[in-house]
């Protein structure tokens, strides 16, 4: 019997496509009735050359998560990750009232988060929200983590080496492949109807 997961990690290298393919599997779910929450990464571009990140909720909102700035020149202290700047107060005002909103409700839920990654993880706050989660007989993840690069982000690992966590490695070749849309809806639906909730 094939084994049955809990949470859906979405991986693969950066711009392959993890953001659209999880924008479709949650429009198929909110078709279904499954209740989701969460938030997708978007890429911000300006002159045709990307400026930055922002994030949006599933419901709409919007916050900055990162801009490019040139090399710091003194000042406050930033929070770099290469060429960008986190704007980690606009992040975790947006974002930490989300993941607080799935701790009330006990009846099964499937929180987005793309995506888990060296900007997001700037936020301590959002690193523990996440692992709450993690505790949460209630939640399913439906998640987005980068491919390992350099050196290995803890919180990204433990999830991609989670026993409960379907990994979906996506590339060029198989992004479009209808097959992974409907091997993810099934996991999670199978998630949600059967999993032990309180």
């Amino acid at each position: 019997m094939a084994a049955r997961y809990k949470h859906v990690a979405v991986t693969g290298p950066p711009g392959v496509g993890k953001t659209t393919l999880v924008e479709k599997v949650v429009k198929a779910l909110q078709l279904r009735g499954s209740p989701c929450s969460g938030f997708y990464t978007r890429e911000v571009r300006e002159a045709g050359r990307r400026s930055g990140f922002d994030v949006l909720t599933l419901t709409g909102q919007c916050a900055v998560l990162a801009r490019v700035k040139p090399e710091r020149t003194g000042g406050r202290h930033e929070l770099r990750v290469g060429q960008y700047v986190v704007d980690l107060p606009a992040f975790e005002s947006l974002v930490l009232p989300l993941l607080q909103s799935t701790q009330g409700p006990t009846s099964p839920h499937i929180v987005v988060l793309d995506e888990i990654g060296k900007m997001e993880l700037m936020s301590r706050k959002f690193e523990m929200g996440v692992k709450q989660l993690l505790t949460q007989s209630h939640i399913t993840l439906l998640i987005t983590i980068p491919i390992p690069k350099g050196r290995p982000i803890p919180l990204v690992e433990q999830l991609r080496n989670h026993s409960d966590c379907l990994v979906v490695n996506v590339s060029h070749n198989n992004r479009d492949d209808p097959t992974i849309i409907d091997n993810i809806l099934s996991t999670l639906t199978t998630s949600i109807n059967t999993w032990p909730h309180h």
